[in-house]
């Protein structure tokens, strides 16, 4: 199978022959339908945007919404088309991706849905890599099907790919080649939070540069603090570095925000930044910078450039933007970030939480978390979880 950077520069070929870009969209639930909405309404018309999910009707009638709202709003109107696939079978996945080869796959199908986890592990655990074991699930079925038919889809993975990724990658499945979310919904409230310091009206004039897993977007966004464990972040303002009280930036950067799926535009946004930028890249010859979780299956998230300028080294397209902290920084970062969120290594297929998360389990719900988690044994501590925790905790 192709590495991502060469995927990368086998679309930027299809792009430059003026071939159509091809957007496979796994499952459609909040986050699937607000990424189709953005889609929808980019201005670049030579897409084909293919949904793939189990229940036709209800798919059908919200990519009927989602057209008319476009034609409303731009009289655009782009075909979407609909392939039913069920997410368990990975046969299933394998046809569905021989009919349509597509250039980009995104996976926003969820095992339990409509339930923000978070809105059970934060009050009881303040840790959110407990779910692993629930957000692996259908990636790795995506993953095992792209193998088999090799595939050569840029996979972006919605579902915690801070630890799902790269436990994919240490069991030797491919890796999704980037995860979306997590790490950059701090980055908007970072830059709200500069320019309301340094009194800028303008604060896209603001950059950030940030690695660090998914607890420290949620313990700063929540909490307005870090932890005691400091991410890795560079700021500058119109091109030159700055340098604040990040005790008052985090403060700032708890902002109110809604805890149902109105959420979830984050994460869509967060897709759609990445194949925008990608494609930007291409089609300018230009170098975009991206913040991903799990990025080519490294544990917790990254900044990472997407590269086709003139200037870029020959045949590469994507590095680490280690300009301001080497990848080793940014490794240990990530990994007393992703302890705090309850997992102590992933390493041979095997995901193992940290001995907090297992006594905060028992304290808070009364049952014990089984330490070491092999892929192999996912879908099982997945059903307990469900079982064992959630159910229980929405019946009460």
């Amino acid at each position: 199978m192709m590495e991502t950077n060469d995927k990368l520069a086998r679309l930027a070929k299809r792009i430059r022959l003026g071939e159509n870009m091809r957007i496979a969209i796994m499952g459609l639930g909040s986050v699937g339908n607000f990424l189709l909405d953005y889609l929808l309404s980019w201005d670049k018309q030579d897409i084909e945007i293919h949904v793939c999910g189990r229940n036709a009707g209800r798919i059908a009638a919200d990519i009927n919404i989602a057209r008319v709202g476009n034609g409303i709003r731009s009289n655009r109107f782009k075909k979407v088309y609909f392939h039913q696939v069920d997410l368990e079978r990975i046969d299933a996945i394998e046809s569905v991706l021989l009919e349509i080869q597509p250039d980009f796959l995104v996976n926003t199908s969820r095992v339990y849905s409509g339930l923000k986890y978070g809105s059970i592990s934060w009050k009881n655990l303040r840790a959110y890599g407990i779910w692993a074991p629930l957000a692996v699930q259908y990636i790795r079925n995506i993953m095992t099907a792209v193998q088999r038919v090799e595939s050569n889809a840029l996979v972006i993975n919605t579902s915690y790919s801070d630890g799902a990724n790269p436990w994919l990658k240490s069991a030797g499945l491919p890796a999704p080649d980037f995860g979306s979310g997590n790490l950059n919904h701090l980055i908007p409230r970072l830059k709200l939070a500069v320019a309301d310091i340094l009194e800028v009206s303008d604060p896209s004039r603001v950059e950030v540069v940030l690695a660090t897993s998914h607890f420290h977007d949620v313990v700063i966004s929540k909490e307005g603090q870090d932890e005691g464990i400091a991410p890795l972040i560079h700021i500058q303002l119109d091109g030159k570095d700055v340098s604040l009280d990040m005790t008052e930036v985090y403060r700032k950067c708890a902002i109110a925000m809604p805890v149902d799926a109105k959420r979830n535009i984050m994460n869509a946004s967060s897709n759609f930044e990445i194949i925008r930028k990608i494609v930007d890249a291409i089609k300018f010859e230009g170098k975009e910078l991206v913040h991903s979780p799990g990025v080519m299956g490294n544990l917790g998230g990254y900044p990472v450039y997407i590269d086709f300028s003139r200037d870029a080294q020959e045949g590469k397209h994507i590095g680490f933007a280690d300009r301001w902290f080497s990848f080793t920084e940014m490794e240990e970062a990530n990994k007393a970030s992703i302890a705090l969120d309850g997992i102590e290594d992933i390493s041979d297929g095997v995901l193992v939480y940290t001995d907090a998360l297992c006594a905060s389990v028992k304290r808070a719900f009364g049952v014990n978390l089984q330490k070491k988690v092999s892929l192999e044994d996912s879908a099982v501590v997945a059903e307990f979880l469900i079982d064992e925790i959630i159910k229980p905790q929405l019946d009460g």
